[in-house]
């Protein structure tokens, strides 16, 4: 199993983008800094397998 790591300037630049907000570095690099963390943090749990007999949750559609 291969180990995807997110390009996070990548997606702070598109988000920065999207919300017409601007970071400046220190911010930039805080927030890398804080999603490397909870991405690690997420990692086991989204490792944990699933069985296929699992309902998913609903979708809500407006």
């Amino acid at each position: 199993m291969t180990t995807q790591h997110p390009d996070w300037p990548a997606y702070l630049a598109q988000m920065e983008s999207v919300l017409g907000v601007t970071l400046d570095d220190a911010r930039r690099a805080e927030l890398q800094l804080q999603f490397s963390r909870i991405a690690g943090m997420a990692a086991p749990l989204m490792a944990l397998p699933l069985d296929d007999r699992l309902e998913i949750a609903g979708v809500y559609k407006a």
